[in-house]
Parts: structure tokens; C-alpha cells; sequence
């Protein structure tokens, strides 16, 4: 995936314009690797990158501790509180 550096015309896509930020290619447009290098380094008429690859970050399973702690756990019964009984002494 490749986002726009800075603001242009792509005059090979009917003058669309892309702002910084925006994803290139737009959606549903196919560009060759050509295109990707000329626009990705100084060799374009701006003579600047105008688009830079963006690596998608892979996530990898984590263990999660989360998930351990959330194991059939016993619970206590509940004391109860308030005054001791008198006939309870």
C-alpha cells in the first residue's frame, strides 16, 4: 500500500487529485510497477517522491494472559456482615 507524500495531479488518472495521506492507487485503479517507482522517487515532473510505500503491519498471535485468568474459577461463598447474633457467642 502507498501513501501520497503531498498534493497532486495524477495526470495518467483523468487529472484525479490526491491529497497527503490519501491511499494510493485510488480504489479500483490499477497502476503498473512503473508508475509506482516514478512516482515513488524523483524521477516525475515534480522531481520529489510524491507517494511512499507503507508497510502493513502483520500481527502474529500473542499468547494472551487474559485468557488464562479467565478459567473456571470457584467462588467463595460470601460472609455475611452486619452485628454478631447474641446466641451465637
Amino acid at each position: 500500500m502507498y501513501k501520497v507524500n503531498m498534493f497532486f495531479t495524477d495526470l495518467q488518472d483523468n487529472r484525479y487529485t490526491y491529497k497527503a495521506g490519501d491511499v494510493f492507487p485510488r480504489n479500483g485503479l490499477e497502476v503498473s510497477d512503473d508508475r509506482l517507482n516514478e512516482l515513488s522517487s524523483n524521477h516525475n515532473r515534480r522531481g520529489i517522491p510524491l507517494i511512499s510505500l507503507v508497510e502493513e503491519e502483520t500481527t502474529e498471535p500473542v499468547e494472551d494472559e487474559a485468557e488464562e485468568e479467565t478459567e473456571t474459577v470457584e467462588e467463595k461463598p460470601k460472609k455475611k456482615r452486619g452485628r454478631p447474633r447474641k446466641d451465637a457467642e
